[in-house]
């Protein structure tokens, strides 16, 4: 099992090299630049901000540079349109944010949707099967972008329970949770439901029922663990997705989170900030991965971890 966690873990490595490299080149030649504006600015002062951040140097210099500060140093270089800040002080502000967010957006979405199919697996074909799948159908079909407006209309500014935007309260986190872990939840009911059916048919269901155990000892020491599989296989991209899928979240609600970050610097072309964000993020997506393989094995004892 060691083994086979600290190969799982070194395997990042290389997948991040690539991801690095990747979206080097991938910003770089996008049109424009990190100092375009609408009002031109002065050859002379254009001239100085290059060689200020080194644009001037020749592409594969620059790369070299920023691939050595990075592994020598863990520095993700300097920000163009926050001066003074670096890379690395916004992530360490931002990225707590939004693992607070996605955390809670997570929970949200198993408290929600797991019991949604289960309900939805022992009712089978029943007005509560259809109850149940009907939600989870909403919560895929909504986009955040549309879903987050309407929470702000019915509970913001009709109800007044909830403020509009920021994050400093729970009153303030429950809006952004709920618009980040419905599509979650709806996803979760679906797949509960799915893994429950397949077990409640097994044979050692029906031998559990016939020793006389009751339907709730059934449902949820005997199937609910082998129901949920296909769940825990979804833990890991399911989180990362939270995290990514946020990036609308963040923005509409104005959280100070990773996601807001990383539409600004996309939009205003800073190329660091973007692959810094770029990085964490994958980093995040595969570490949450390589913990579900992990944890796979110990829920299914028929899993061999090669």
């Amino acid at each position: 099992m060691s083994s086979y966690a600290i190969k799982r873990l070194l395997s990042i490595i290389p997948t991040l090299f690539l991801v690095a490299t990747l979206v080097f080149v991938l910003v770089r030649i996008v049109p424009g630049g990190p100092f375009d504006q609408e009002r031109a600015v002065p050859v002379e002062v254009q001239r100085q901000l290059d060689a200020k951040y080194h644009l001037n140097d020749p592409v594969l210099k620059q790369y070299g540079d920023w691939l050595l500060a990075l592994v020598t140093r863990g520095d993700l270089g300097p920000t163009f349109k926050y001066p003074n800040r670096t890379v690395n002080e916004i992530i360490a502000l931002s990225l707590p944010v939004s693992m607070q967010l996605g955390c809670w957006a997570m929970l949200f979405a198993l408290v929600t949707g797991i019991p949604l199919g289960i309900i939805g697996a022992i009712r089978q074909n029943t007005w509560k099967d259809t109850a149940a799948m009907g939600v989870a159908m909403v919560g895929l079909s909504v986009p955040r972008y549309v879903l987050a407006p309407l929470l702000m209309l019915v509970f913001s500014l009709k109800l007044y329970w909830f403020p509009v935007a920021r994050w400093e309260t729970w009153r303030h986190m429950v809006l952004p949770v709920i618009c980040a872990g419905l599509p979650v939840a709806a996803y979760i009911a679906r797949l509960t439901r799915g893994g429950m059916l397949e077990v409640i048919r097994s044979d050692f269901i029906r031998t559990a029922r016939a020793k006389g155990l009751s339907e709730r000892k059934v449902v949820l020491k005997h199937a609910l663990r082998g129901g949920l599989l296909p769940v825990v296989s979804f833990l890991g991209p399911g989180f990362s997705g939270l995290l990514v899928g946020s990036l609308v979240v963040e923005k509409i609600f104005n959280i100070p989170g990773m996601g807001r970050y990383f539409v600004e610097a996309a939009t205003n072309r800073d190329y660091n900030l973007v692959m810094g964000v770029m990085l964490v993020y994958g980093f995040l997506l595969m570490l949450f991965n390589a913990i579900v393989d992990v944890a796979y094995a110990f829920i299914d004892p028929r899993v061999e971890l090669r």
